[in-house]
């Protein structure tokens, strides 16, 4: 039994109650800030809020992160370490007059020399006049406000409640993490789990970095469970009534469907991309990791061959996050198809690596004097921009100056292909380099 209950992860079960009626998550809460799992970034030694706490100040903190990583657990905590009054609103369920008799509540509190913290759990679910009325009750100190939100605070809250709060990002629950908080429960409910090492690696992955739904999910595995089970991977699964995973997004399977996606992109096979795409948003991928990725598949694989994939998978993304999941992952799965069907060209990739390796190669050239201002008498009277043509007064709206460094001489490293718009660009470069040619040698 000493395996099961090492003398490191104690049993957070209150002593003086018997426990066994109350949710297995609420039963294993942490008491202080040194029991919570994860989130080392956080409240470790070095973390944000030790340093804070340390200061003997606490300052409002927006507390961004997925579900189930402690963000409720770490703001009733800070509240013991300072010895706040702790107040909580959800924003589901809270209106103007709630939060007016919350904020008089922290008055006749602070009055009595008592500060308040004031949780408020799903911020961004505020209206933006909800979130203002925050402001003068954050500045006058009546309450120091923690907000938790799922959501990018960057789009979802007002920038005047940003300015005022330091935005702290939470974490999905690690591997190892998931693995203390498993031992832990074991600990609590008094035995080991009835799994096999498969079968253990496979809980741990159904949790996805959501302590709480493992938590859960061990709760089912015990009361469906006696003394004598053993369950294997497949086991496990029927019990849960959960499919595992289809691939881990911290190992090789991420990769190879990002890897696959991107390729099918690449290769014009809409079919094949959105069957990739769907296998990665049914394993729990971040729709916002794979929007980042197809606007990069935007520039690197279709580029000016279509100039329009830039601002459409652009406008996607945006999309996803007025829209949210599930609505908005349609708008990623049009992009896909559009990346997919569009005409395809690295001409801009590759021009820009060129450029960049010419630009590492050469230092600091300086560029031709014909084109560089004059802002000074003194620079004007050593040649600054003497000689410069300005395009717009010529008939053809092009000068056809050197605008390379004398010491470099004149580049070619964007080549356009002979696909989708970049015909036009080399219709428009071809007739540039008549138009220069001439003038040289006229």
């Amino acid at each position: 039994m000493s395996d099961l209950f090492p003398d490191d992860l104690p049993s957070s079960r209150p002593a003086e109650e018997p426990s066994t009626d109350r949710p297995l998550a609420d039963r294993l809460r942490p008491k202080t800030l040194d029991e919570v799992i994860g989130q080392g970034h956080i409240i470790g030694p070095d973390g944000t809020l030790r340093r804070m706490l340390a200061s003997g100040r606490l300052g409002s903190l927006i507390l961004w992160g997925p579900p189930g990583t402690g963000k409720t657990t770490v703001a009733r905590l800070l509240a013991d370490a300072v010895d706040y009054r702790f107040e909580q609103i959800s924003a589901i369920f809270s209106g103007v007059a709630d939060l007016k008799k919350v904020f008089e509540t922290a008055r006749t509190a602070r009055r009595a020399g008592q500060r308040t913290l004031l949780f408020v759990d799903e911020i961004h679910r505020f209206n933006r006049a909800q979130q203002d009325s925050f402001l003068p009750v954050m500045e006058d100190g009546t309450v120091v406000l923690v907000g938790a939100t799922t959501e990018n605070p960057s789009f979802e809250l007002n920038a005047a409640l940003l300015s005022r709060a330091q935005v702290l990002t939470f974490q999905s629950l690690s591997r190892d993490d998931l693995d203390a908080l498993a031992r832990r429960a074991e600990q609590e409910i008094g035995r080991a789990l009835p799994l096999n090492e498969d079968a253990r690696e496979t809980l741990i992955s159904l949790a996805d970095g959501d302590g709480r739904a493992l938590l859960g999910l061990i709760e089912e595995i015990d009361a469906a469970t006696g003394p004598e089970d053993l369950l294997d991977r497949d086991g496990l699964t029927r019990l849960v009534q959960r499919r595992a995973p289809i691939y881990d997004k911290a190992q090789e399977g991420h990769y190879n469907l990002i890897s696959a996606l991107h390729k099918t992109v690449r290769g014009s096979d809409p079919d094949a991309a959105l069957y990739y795409f769907a296998r990665m948003l049914d394993g729990g991928e971040d729709p916002m990791f794979l929007a980042r990725r197809l606007i990069r598949m935007a520039v690197e694989d279709i580029g000016m061959a279509d100039p329009q994939a830039l601002p459409i998978a652009v406008a996607a993304r945006d999309a996803y996050h007025m829209l949210g999941s599930p609505e908005g992952e349609l708008a990623l799965a049009q992009v896909v198809v559009y990346l997919a069907t569009a005409p395809k060209s690295n001409a801009v990739y590759t021009a820009f690596k060129a450029a960049m390796s010419l630009a590492k190669q050469t230092g600091s050239p300086m560029p031709p004097m014909t084109i560089l201002n004059a802002p000074t008498k003194l620079m004007k009277g050593q040649g600054y921009g003497e000689g410069y043509i300005y395009d717009h007064d010529t008939p053809e709206g092009f000068s056809g100056q050197e605008y390379f460094p004398e010491k470099i001489g004149r580049q070619d490293f964007y080549q356009p292909v002979e696909r989708g718009f970049e015909r036009e660009i080399q219709k428009r470069l071809d007739y540039f380099a008549k138009l220069r040619a001439s003038k040289r040698d006229g």
